[in-house]
């Protein structure tokens, strides 16, 4: 048919299923009449996940690689791709072969009909914990309540981009990146198809529940502000409750002589603000220090390889 499909793959230390995601990916590209590029991203593995992007590279000119200088970050790594990638149509997927490269012709069957991001959400998480389902069910739906944009519930970074929606996501500059929402934000055709989520295939998640905290404050930082919003209200009724006690305290000791609170209530009064105080610092404090960052204007990365070619 003429077009390409790329498919992105970060990469940090799978060493252990990349044979297998390559295999399962050439099964399914081989039965499409289409053009295809795997394009890996190397995001500083620590293993041998860089040389077999090389043997891959040597024994199938479909496979591209992308060494990155040093661990940026899967958001990071994804840019990354999003630059290299000659692909029509961009498929991103994780290379824990959680997500099944065999739903990809199903995904460009509706490319086809002029969907510009068709994106997969999981019907089930196998292999996840019962917390870790739980929270990220409810992030999801904080997210979008606060956001004043539709974000996608119950739905990662697993998905076919068209070529123009790759090339508005290269627009953004951003170094404090949240792609998730940026899919959301973008707009164009979207089309929502169900996936049940398999267990990783060989090796352990690196997102461990840091990470994901993280994560999750990225999401809610970079695509709201309603975090300064609720410190505002916060600070508003606390000082209105102030004031009403201090005319409580004030009145009952002038009508019914009664001593004003002793030393324990004055402390834990003064703990209780002083917490609510560094909370609200605090919120403020991660979108100084998202601007902070931003105005460095700092490339988002640097890659030192790429196909067997130095990058200068």
């Amino acid at each position: 048919m003429g077009n390409k499909i790329s498919i992105l793959i970060p990469v940090y230390n799978e060493e252990k299923t990349l044979h297998m995601l390559y295999e399962r990916l050439k099964r399914v590209s081989e039965k499409m009449d289409y053009d295809f590029e795997f394009l890996f991203i190397n995001d500083g593995s620590k293993d041998r996940s860089l040389d077999i992007m090389r043997e891959l590279r040597q024994k199938d000119s479909r496979v591209s690689y992308l060494n990155l200088s040093r661990n940026y970050g899967k958001e990071i790594a994804m840019a990354a791709g999003f630059d290299y990638v000659v692909g029509d149509a961009i498929i991103i997927m994780d290379a824990d072969l959680q997500d099944p490269p065999e739903l990809i012709p199903r995904m460009v069957s509706y490319w086809e009909e002029g969907y510009d991001d068709v994106y997969a959400k999981r019907r089930n998480r196998a292999g996840e914990s019962w917390f870790k389902k739980k929270t990220s069910y409810w992030f999801y739906r904080i997210l979008k309540k606060l956001s004043k944009i539709e974000i996608q519930e119950d739905t990662g970074d697993f998905r076919l981009l068209s070529r123009r929606a790759v090339e508005a996501i290269k627009k953004i500059k951003e170094h404090h990146r949240y792609t998730k929402g940026f899919f959301s934000w973008i707009g164009f055709n979207k089309k929502e198809i169900l996936f049940d989520r398999e267990p990783r295939a060989a090796g352990k998640t690196k997102w461990n529940y840091y990470k994901l905290l993280e994560l999750a404050v990225e999401g809610i930082i970079s695509f709201s502000a309603a975090p300064l919003r609720i410190s505002t209200v916060i600070g508003f009724m606390i000082a209105m409750f102030s004031f009403i006690y201090m005319i409580y305290v004030i009145m009952k000791t002038l009508l019914f002589g009664d001593p004003v609170a002793g030393y324990p209530s004055l402390v834990s009064l003064i703990l209780f603000l002083s917490g609510i105080q560094f909370i609200i610092l605090g919120v403020i404090g991660e979108y100084l220090g998202r601007v902070f960052n931003e105005t460095k204007n700092r490339p988002l990365y640097f890659a030192e390889e790429y196909n067997n070619k130095k990058i200068m």
